[in-house]
């Protein structure tokens, strides 16, 4: 009887203890373009707390990067996924994505500023301690933090999954504030090796508190299901890097917000 209440005990209390999520739909603006967030966060929970931004693929904004800030709150933090297309503009294709995302790739000032606003957006809500705040992108939104931590914004740390590690002006790693986790397939054909080598000598050059991961055997997206598993089209999902990477990133979260190891 009283194993069998503890085996109760145990799998009702982690369901107990999972608070409420506050979320909503938030709307700004960078300039004049209006724009539209998601933010999640637990209920409850009493005074400031880290902050992670959430940067979609060059699909735009959708339930998948929702379902990622959905984790992070439950873990504690505030977390917004931003905008960075505009509201209501979202690609309907692979290739209407190209041009999208291209057009931002192309003028990383926009880029820049696009994100800006969206770090602003989190940093002005009252549940967050502004000290600890770090931004996380995937593909293109990989790209994204990193040149959110090349534009000297003033945050702990930046996670890029399977992102683009290229950059117009390799001085601006000078500028670079935060801590930096690149998270790499290493047989993506998107983001080739020289560009790798580049990113490190970038790092290194600036001085940069930087790591590198690659998983074997993962190409490009490889934390996306809904890529498929067919890694000879050199975008597929990859279980194991899929939750290694995540819980690289946890650790790393760890290590910027000064939070006790698990």
């Amino acid at each position: 009887m009283t194993k069998l209440l503890i085996t109760f005990l145990a799998i009702l209390l982690p369901t107990l203890a999972m608070a409420d999520l506050h979320k909503e739909m938030i709307a700004y603006n960078q300039v004049s373009t209006p724009l539209e967030g998601y933010l999640v966060y637990q209920e409850g929970q009493t005074g400031k707390r880290p902050g992670v931004l959430i940067v979609h693929d060059w699909m735009g904004l959708g339930d998948f990067y929702k379902s990622i800030a959905d984790k992070l709150a439950d873990m504690g933090y505030v977390a917004f996924a931003v905008d960075i297309y505009g509201k209501g503009l979202r690609p309907k294709d692979s290739k209407e994505a190209g041009a999208f995302a291209g057009k931002y790739k192309n003028n990383r000032a926009l880029l820049r500023d696009r994100v800006k606003a969206g770090l602003n957006q989190l940093l002005a809500n009252p549940h967050v301690d502004p000290s600890r705040v770090a931004a996380i992108g995937y593909c293109f939104g990989g790209t994204t933090v990193l040149e959110l931590a090349r534009s000297g914004a003033d945050i702990a740390g930046v996670v890029s999954f399977h992102g683009g590690l290229d950059t117009p002006d390799k001085s601006d790693g000078r500028n670079i504030k935060a801590k930096v986790l690149a998270l790499h397939g290493a047989d993506d054909p998107h983001v080739p090796m020289e560009h790798v080598i580049a990113f490190m000598d970038e790092m290194r050059a600036s001085k940069v508190d930087w790591q590198l991961v690659i998983y074997g055997n993962a190409v490009h997206a490889f934390t996306l299901p809904a890529a498929g598993t067919d890694n000879a089209k050199g975008v597929a999902y990859n279980e194991k890097a899929d939750k290694r990477s995540w819980e690289a990133m946890k650790l790393f979260f760890r290590e910027i917000f000064k939070q006790p190891n698990d």
